[in-house]
């Protein structure tokens, strides 16, 4: 008789240890809190991903231009605008943005029309 009660009453503890767990874990600390945190780590590495091919690009360009004086010339006359003897440089002005259309004058707009 003690071996069956023994038995139940550690079946009843295993049983609410099982119900405890399962309710942190559906709540809001548990399961949901641990996706967002994965998708958080995902962006992060995605981040951290394309902050180093961007190092890795700089790199490379600072390498070429201490190596390359072609590459250092073309920089320097790119940032400062300079032209060579005999050179021409063309300014093109900026397209003006299209104007939505008026109504034509002999019809009324819409807040004379109510009235």
């Amino acid at each position: 008789m003690r071996n069956v009660l023994w038995r139940v009453i550690v079946l009843v503890a295993f049983a609410l240890v099982g119900a405890y767990g399962l309710a942190e874990l559906r709540g809001p600390q548990g399961i949901p809190a641990l996706k967002e945190r994965w998708n958080e780590i995902r962006q992060f590495e995605e981040e951290n991903a394309n902050l180093q091919r961007e190092n890795n690009y700089r790199r490379n360009r600072i390498k070429k231009l201490e190596s390359s004086p072609s590459e250092q010339e073309l920089e320097i006359r790119k940032s400062l605008k300079l032209l060579r003897p005999g050179e021409t440089s063309f300014i093109l002005p900026e397209q003006p943005k299209p104007e939505e259309p008026k109504p034509p004058a002999d019809q009324p707009t819409d807040s004379n029309s109510s009235q």
